[in-house]
């Protein structure tokens, strides 16, 4: 249906003063019709005066002249968009690597642009028509976070796994020309896109500042679910190390150059390299957080502040629960963390059976191999469980087990956190009180 459907109106807003309700639908805007959220969006952002174009529920339509103050919002929010699918077969898709039996959602390939404005999403631009490019430029739809995985057209349609897809270098050459600003991961797939075809790709990307801001390289994820798939090459401890010791000094390098942190190496291959991190100042403002680059740097950071403050609070046990992968770090910090508040904080990394050992990031532990984990384990008054194992704003886990479902099976509460070295104690503490009423 054209429009966008209103599934909620803010009290006492300009829409609920026009009598707009849940359930009707905003068609247009000042004559132009509405395609998405962007639209509105943009069509909403600066003007005073409006005229909406309302579909009641019975078809109904009404006309609304609105007059506002400048950046009054209408208070209106609409239903979330279906996104667009990826018509990809990337070599490393981690959706094709599920195993059976998880929630219908994480099985879908999105492949949509308005969602990488929108929501910071990945996307490769394989599929991007030219009139979707021409809307990008022209509604300045900025920053875009784009895979590239390499900018050599051949290597890139092998690693996508399709053909007759447009070279991506020119896409992000217009895009740069419209001065849209773009940040860009490579997957890293060994014997496939590192090496030279990384060098080129590096070096043609970096051509592209200040349009291009960043570029990551994260290590490919396998899991033990690759029936029918291409052989891939792992990146294990001995490659990450020499990974590392090629490619720091390039992004030293190039950040010298631009006189910015351009090139970040993914946290996973200090963790797996057992390397030290790069100052956390190589890190900029952390441009690339959401895809694991300084994540673990700027955890230690905060945990050095934060133990500086910590006060005593009410003695108890308590269990947190980690990836493999973010024991080390989560562990010494809660050994400080125990040490100046008083409480018997025990961390345990939780094996990920539910992909494969070789899967060890936090966000991706299953509720059911929380359990696993706990068997026999002297939990304490509670369990402590990170947000990022949790799908936001439900409490549900990868493998659909709840909240309540797992403090059954536990018998003691569970409380999340937010991953963050403050998150935690401010959850101990709260917990602390809770005990001394």
């Amino acid at each position: 249906m054209a429009g966008l459907l209103i599934v909620h109106v803010l009290p006492g807003s300009v829409a609920d003063r026009m009598e707009v309700v849940s359930g009707d639908r905003l068609v247009a805007v000042n004559g132009r019709s509405l395609r998405d959220l962007i639209d509105y969006s943009y069509y909403t952002a600066s003007e005073e005066e409006l005229l909406l174009e309302i579909e009641k529920p019975d078809g109904e339509l009404w006309e609304l002249e609105v007059e506002r103050d400048v950046g009054e919002s209408l208070g209106l929010t609409f239903s979330a968009p279906a996104p667009a699918r990826c018509s990809n077969n990337c070599l490393f898709c981690f959706v094709h690597q599920l195993p059976k039996g998880l929630r219908k959602p994480l099985y879908v390939k999105d492949e949509d642009y308005r969602l990488s404005f929108l929501n910071g999403n990945y996307v490769t631009l394989a599929n991007l028509r030219a009139s979707a490019l021409t809307r990008i430029i022209e509604q300045r739809l900025s920053p875009l976070y784009i895979s590239v995985h390499a900018t050599n057209p051949d290597v890139r349609e092998r690693l996508l796994g399709t053909s007759g897809i447009p070279p991506v270098l020119e896409q992000l050459q217009s895009l740069a020309a419209a001065r849209i600003v773009m940040h860009t991961q490579v997957v890293l797939c060994p014997g496939l896109n590192d090496g030279e075809e990384l060098r080129r790709t590096v070096a043609e990307l970096a051509s592209l500042y200040p349009a291009v801001q960043s570029l990551a390289v994260v290590p490919l994820g396998l899991t033990a679910h690759r029936e029918k798939l291409p052989q891939l090459t792992p990146v294990d401890a001995e490659y990450a190390r020499e990974f590392i010791s090629i490619w720091q000094p390039q992004a030293e390098s190039l950040r010298r150059k631009l006189r910015q942190p351009f090139l970040f190496l993914a946290d996973e291959f200090y963790l797996k390299a057992a390397l030290p991190f790069p100052p956390i100042k190589e890190y900029g403002d952390f441009p690339q957080i959401e895809n694991g680059v300084g994540m673990v740097p700027l955890f230690m950071k905060e945990s050095a502040r934060l133990l500086k403050g910590t006060r005593p609070i009410e003695s108890f046990r308590a269990t947190v629960v980690t990836g493999v992968s973010s024991f080390g770090f989560v562990s010494e910090f809660l050994a400080q963390l125990a040490e100046k508040c008083g409480v018997n904080v025990v961390p345990l990394a939780v094996e990920n059976k539910l992909f494969g050992p070789s899967i060890t990031v936090s966000g991706l532990v299953a509720g059911n191999d929380i359990a696993a984990s706990l068997a026999g384990h002297d939990i304490g008054s509670c369990l402590l469980v990170p947000d990022v194992m949790l799908k936001e704003g439900e409490g549900v886990f990868l493998d659909d087990v709840t909240l309540e479902g797992l403090e059954r099976r536990i018998g003691c509460p569970v409380l999340v956190f937010d991953s963050t070295p403050g998150g935690c104690y401010k959850a101990l503490r709260s917990f602390g009180r809770k005990l001394l009423r």
